[in-house]
């Protein structure tokens, strides 16, 4: 039952990078393609009836997080109490630079609001991508199952590493080029005319970046975390996710070169889904790794829930998530198609 729940909350993380993933990267580029406030609100557009639902998938992992795997909860949450509230207030910020952008008629109000909204989206796609480091190269947790690490120490990959040091920098680095590129495939999908064009441009441009940096983060892993390769080694089966991620990786650009924008934003989609199921896959059983000692891990086994509560959950989440779907497929259907291209429309 706890690897049940394991691919549960994996595929609920899977599912908010993809769909929050291209509302961040709509905020990347939205200074960059777009020239003018009208333009600007031709991009906040094609996120704008969807962007706040997307965060709901962050928020409901969160408590099946809470409710399957309580140990886990209490010591990241602890642990990484500076950098959660960092991205609490990057979330809050993003969420006023969309809604207070309309709300007064003046150009430096304008403006102002549009800087927020896109250097929020940067900032959060990066401490993302560094969370995920920070995962793979591990936390120093006591023998209690507790820790704390500051924003930065050395910068280096020591047992006492920070938030932030080189390795989890290039992850953060991972996550702010994919979600750029699958933004901007996103942008263009939703949009046409210059605005289209330019954004499969941002999307090409952007995946040398993902190349570049999904390299140097395979042979960063590599050096510090060999040991993440021991599932792989142990199950060839579990090739078939990165596997599917460099598929994804390839039918990212060649799809943006054609102007394939549906299959461009299919794959950057595939992409994220696989390399996420990939590094999931390579850390299991470990929910958090210690870095100062192996033996303080907290796994899938030391931190579940009892196995009644995890059945009788399982059930309820059954019924939760189907709504869940049910609304999401309810509500992308029901902003099918481009967004109008004239920027003072409402939308589609």
């Amino acid at each position: 039952m706890e690897i049940v729940w394991f691919c549960i909350i994996a595929f609920m993380l899977a599912v908010y990078v993809i769909l929050d993933g291209f509302d961040l990267g709509a905020g990347i580029i939205h200074l960059l393609i777009a020239k003018t406030p009208g333009e600007r609100s031709i991009i906040l557009n094609t996120i704008a009836p969807v962007w706040d639902g997307n965060e709901v998938w962050l928020l409901a992992a969160g408590g099946t997080l809470f409710f399957a795997f309580p140990t886990l909860y209490a010591s990241s949450f602890s642990g990484f109490y500076l950098p959660l509230m960092i991205v609490l207030w990057l979330l809050m910020l993003r969420g006023a630079g969309i809604e207070l952008r309309h709300q007064v008629h003046s150009s430096l109000w304008v403006s102002f609001w549009d800087v927020v909204f896109s250097v929020s989206s940067i900032l959060l796609a990066i401490f993302f991508g560094a969370a995920l480091g920070n995962v793979v190269r591990g936390v120093p947790l006591n023998s209690d199952g507790y820790f704390f690490e500051p924003l930065w120490t050395t910068f280096t990959v020591v047992p006492e590493s920070g938030i932030l040091d080189w390795f989890t920098v290039i992850l953060g680095l991972v996550a702010l080029f994919t979600l750029t590129s699958h933004g901007a495939n996103y942008v263009a999908l939703k949009t046409s005319g210059e605005i289209q064009m330019r954004a499969r441009r941002a999307a090409v441009r952007s995946w040398w970046g993902v190349l570049a940096s999904s390299i140097l983060a395979f042979l960063s892993t590599w050096a510090i975390r060999p040991d993440i390769w021991k599932n792989f080694a142990e199950h060839p089966w579990g090739y078939l996710f990165p596997l599917s991620g460099i598929l994804g990786l390839l039918g990212m650009y060649f799809s943006a070169l054609k102007g394939r924008d549906r299959t461009a934003f299919l794959s950057s989609s595939l992409f994220i889904a696989a390399m996420l199921a990939a590094t999931a896959f390579g850390v299991f059983p470990n929910l958090l790794t210690a870095s100062t000692d192996a033996s303080y891990s907290i796994t899938v086994y030391n931190a579940a829930a009892a196995e009644y509560g995890l059945s009788v959950g399982l059930v309820w989440w059954m019924f939760g998530i189907a709504l869940a779907i049910g609304y999401f497929v309810y509500l992308y259907r029901s902003f099918r198609g481009k967004v109008a291209d004239a920027p003072g429309d409402a939308g589609y």
